[in-house]
């Protein structure tokens, strides 16, 4: 069970990387719906950001009330309601083609699972470009983790995670519908290099998840 809870929120924290390297790449446009349409470029996502702040004194990117949408074999339902990204970067890395992030505060207000009348799972059907298993046991994850402009992920120093609400989802059969509220607020981890980093997240995730995981059945190539 834990296996699984560190593989799915491993998937999780990889997309959250990919989107703080989006807006990072959007340095030179600062127009919301211009960050919009880069998110549905790389992810095939809808998305609706509500607030986009791009500091131009400092190092500072930050994003409010952004919803990511399922695409349409999931019913276009929504995927996540994050509140807020908040980052802050290396200037001196960025400008060696490095991501540093020394703060990189990430309020995940609600994750919505979805299993479509065909039996796939949103999560594991996305498309996420996650390691093969030899890589991430080897915990290489993060060091291969690039981008369309040749940046390389350096790691963050500080990361605030704080965790809402995970609903599941059946659209062949509203009974399994469910819910859980994890209340995780503003959890402080230091120097994330790679995946065992967010040991303790996983686990905490997974306490407060109680059963909720149990009925998620991974694909082959994630047992």
């Amino acid at each position: 069970m834990i296996k699984f809870i560190f593989k799915w929120a491993l998937r999780l924290f990889i997309l959250a990387i990919v989107l703080v390297v989006i807006f990072l790449l959007s340095l030179d446009s600062i127009i919301r719906l211009t960050v919009e349409h880069n998110l549905r470029a790389q992810t095939g996502m809808d998305a609706e950001i509500g607030r986009f702040h791009l500091g131009l004194t400092e190092p500072v990117v930050e994003i409010k009330d952004l919803r990511l949408f399922n695409p349409p074999q999931f019913g276009g339902t929504p995927l996540m309601n994050i509140p807020e990204i908040h980052v802050e970067y290396d200037r001196a890395a960025l400008a060696k083609n490095q991501i540093h992030i020394t703060l990189l505060r990430f309020n995940l207000g609600e994750l919505d699972i979805v299993k479509n009348e065909s039996g796939q799972t949103n999560l594991f059907a996305l498309g996420m470009n996650v390691p093969a298993k030899k890589d991430v046991a080897q915990g290489h994850a993060f060091n291969q983790i690039k981008t369309q402009g040749g940046l390389t992920f350096k790691g963050i120093d500080v990361l605030n995670v704080s965790v809402g609400t995970a609903k599941y989802i059946d659209l062949s059969d509203p009974k399994n519908n469910r819910e859980q509220k994890f209340d995780i607020d503003n959890l402080v981890i230091k120097n994330v290099q790679q995946p065992a980093d967010l040991a303790g997240l996983i686990v905490l995730v997974g306490l407060r998840g109680g059963d909720f995981f149990g009925p998620l059945v991974a694909p082959p190539d994630w047992q």
